[in-house]
């Protein structure tokens, strides 16, 4: 199973920006849709945004479109969160995650079935 590893996180205040990386251990099949998701304590996972398979095809929670950028670069088994115009309630830790699921299911987190470990994001108002 590749492992995922995930940095970049931190305190930010509110307006400011992060970029998330996740580098995977070897280069993920072209099947595998890459994708970054969010939990808060004491709340279910949430969808934030993935790239799905190879194509590069991008589709982002209503809550970060416009504000977030996913980006994948194969050559270096690497996916990017660029955070801009950051929230409050964007605070959370943030999972890097691959998952094989088809296209009517990227948003589902329950269709991500391999996660790193996580990075946490604080951003203060």
């Amino acid at each position: 199973q590749v492992q995922l590893a995930e940095s970049g996180g931190g305190l930010v205040q509110a307006g400011g920006s992060l970029r998330l990386s996740c580098a995977a251990s070897e280069r993920p099949s072209s099947s595998i849709t890459m994708g970054w998701l969010r939990q808060v304590p004491g709340k279910e996972r949430e969808f934030v945004a993935a790239v799905f398979r190879t194509g590069g095809n991008t589709y982002y929670a209503d809550s970060v479109k416009g504000r977030f950028t996913i980006s994948r670069d194969n050559a270096k088994n690497t996916i990017y969160l660029q955070m801009n115009n950051l929230k409050p309630e964007d605070t959370a830790v943030y999972y890097c995650a691959t998952s094989r699921t088809i296209l009517s299911n990227i948003r589902q987190p329950s269709a991500y079935t391999n996660w790193g470990q996580g990075t946490q994001v604080t951003v203060s108002s």
